[in-house]
């Protein structure tokens, strides 16, 4: 599947590129009319044009270009080894600028490939973006929880009052109702020595 998005990604680029090309040269017409508007007043403007005051301007930027070079040259450092670190500095910012400039030429790529992907769907007449798979995931309702009715003790009586005790599940099982009864008879006097 690599080597066909492989192919797939270069005429996608073509196909982004002559996008973008038809909508620059929808432009063309308006720029056309502009100039040709503007024109006439440019090409009067040179025409009123002196050519000794052009050149006497062009004398000066020149007279002032000559001044800065040798400016620069006269404050040039005849050191070389300092003049070898600065060429080294200089190349290795060289290699740093050209190597921001290849990742920004790839997302540039990267962006007119999509551009061309979607254009490609839209004269296939297919949708901007492909349909995604909604998936929902179902979880089992819990069990209800049944709790068991709580054991209700009888309290004692003396023996001369005592009534025939109701059979309840404590009573059929007395070693298991009076253990747990133990055990918090010891915790709650381990919670009052402490």
């Amino acid at each position: 599947m690599a080597i066909i998005d492989e192919l797939r990604t270069p005429l996608y680029f073509a196909a982004g590129t002559a996008d973008l090309a038809v909508r620059q040269a929808r432009k063309v017409p308006a720029l056309i009319e502009q100039l040709a508007a503007e024109a006439p007043g440019r090409i009067e403007a040179v025409r009123n044009t002196d050519p000794k005051a052009v050149q006497e301007k062009v004398q000066e930027k020149v007279q002032a270009t000559v001044a800065e070079v040798v400016g620069v040259v006269g404050g040039i450092d005849t050191d070389l080894k300092k003049l070898g670190e600065t060429a080294q500095d200089l190349a290795l910012r060289g290699v740093g600028v050209a190597a921001e400039y290849a990742v920004k030429a790839r997302e540039k790529y990267e962006e007119v490939a999509a551009r061309g992907e979607e254009t490609v769907r839209a004269w296939r007449g297919e949708t901007a973006e492909p349909a995604t798979e909604i998936t929902v995931v179902v979880e089992p309702e819990p069990e209800p929880v049944v709790r068991p009715e709580p054991v209700v003790e009888p309290e004692p009586v003396a023996e001369a009052e005592a009534e025939p005790a109701p059979k309840t599940v404590a009573a059929r099982k007395p070693a298991a109702r009076k253990a747990p009864a133990r055990k918090a008879a010891a915790a709650k006097a381990d919670v009052t020595a402490e």
